[in-house]
């Protein structure tokens, strides 16, 4: 091979070379990727709210009304009387309808409604509805033919645990907790169950005796849970009927505007006192002495009057419907 045609093809092989080299260094731009997303690793921080407004939560209130009533006295057994129910409770409620936590009876229908309120949206409603006044059903007066409370009414079974308990069964009394006329408590949270509907308060006595949930916090499930267990049926729904009969002492009482009209003038009342010394000194006795009151005033340590419950009036039982 001649001289010349080697330093050709060398030449050929130091451009390729060449070639190669330059096509390695030339840099061949990368599309700029989207920006990387970060995120807290600490939780974000739980809503917070302050005392509910009345005004704005009776403006939410009209979405509540088709279940719960304008004022929050249902007429549907299936949803519950929440007039008179404290500001603390129902926020509580509606958050756990939010969150999923709360999602037995009726928590399906809840939840989208919750799902829109922001934590002082559910104070607001709870402010307002607490300003209502709870209304209240009857209790069933029918007499128990069979079992341990034979021949008692019917929600006097349920009477005995609201107001006594049972100590042999580690029962404690309902109203230590709900008050003797079922206002609740609104410091810890404990509800209004007074006037309840008896169909609603059965059903949650019996999720209660069942002692499932799914709360992150179970503290306050757990309270009931553990009261509600030894309870029977027949109890259950004994207490479901005393409640909802059950209401203030305060709403037996009421004035007659006539009454006050015709009330005697104060000249007309000094007169009547008088004739009733004078007949006060003519019933003396003969020796004397002035005739004993006809009543003594009460003694200031008298336990408190009761809270009344409604009872049905007593009628006869209607024949069994051979149909079903």
């Amino acid at each position: 091979m001649s001289h010349a045609r080697v330093l050709g093809i060398a030449g050929l092989v130091v451009f390729a070379a060449a070639a190669v080299a330059y096509a390695q260094t030339t840099v061949t731009p990368v599309p700029d990727a989207a920006p990387v997303e970060t995120a807290p690793l600490e939780p974000a921080a739980p809503e917070h709210a302050t005392w509910g407004d009345v005004q704005n939560g009776q403006t939410l209130a009209g979405t509540c009304a088709a279940c719960h009533g304008l004022d929050g006295n249902s007429e549907i057994p299936m949803y519950p009387r929440i007039a008179g129910q404290s500001e603390r409770y129902i926020a509580h409620q509606l958050a756990l309808f939010k969150s999923g936590e709360r999602n037995d009876g009726m928590a399906a229908v809840m939840k989208p409604f919750a799902d829109m309120l922001s934590a002082q949206d559910a104070h607001d409603l709870g402010a307002y509805f607490a300003t209502q006044k709870s209304g209240a059903g009857v209790a069933d007066d029918s007499i128990v033919t069979s079992g341990p409370y034979t021949d008692m009414k019917f929600y006097e079974i349920g009477e005995q645990l609201f107001r006594g308990g049972d100590p042999a069964r580690g029962i404690p009394a309902c109203m230590a907790c709900h008050g003797p006329s079922g206002a609740g408590n609104p410091g810890p949270a404990y509800p209004h169950v007074g006037g309840q509907h008896a169909e609603y308060a059965q059903q949650r006595l019996e999720l209660y005796r069942a002692g499932t949930t799914s709360r992150t916090d179970p503290r306050l499930f757990n309270i009931m849970a553990t009261i509600a267990k030894p309870l029977t049926d027949e109890e259950i729904g004994s207490l479901a009927s005393y409640m909802q009969g059950l209401h203030p002492a305060a709403d037996d009482i009421g004035v007659d505007a006539t009454a006050v009209a015709a009330a005697p003038a104060p000249a007309a009342v000094a007169a009547a006192e008088a004739d009733n010394t004078e007949a006060a000194d003519a019933d003396s006795n003969v020796d004397g002495s002035a005739a004993p009151d006809a009543a003594e005033p009460p003694a200031a340590d008298a336990p408190p009057a009761e809270a009344p419950v409604d009872a049905a009036p007593a009628t006869e039982a209607e024949p069994e419907d051979p149909q079903g």
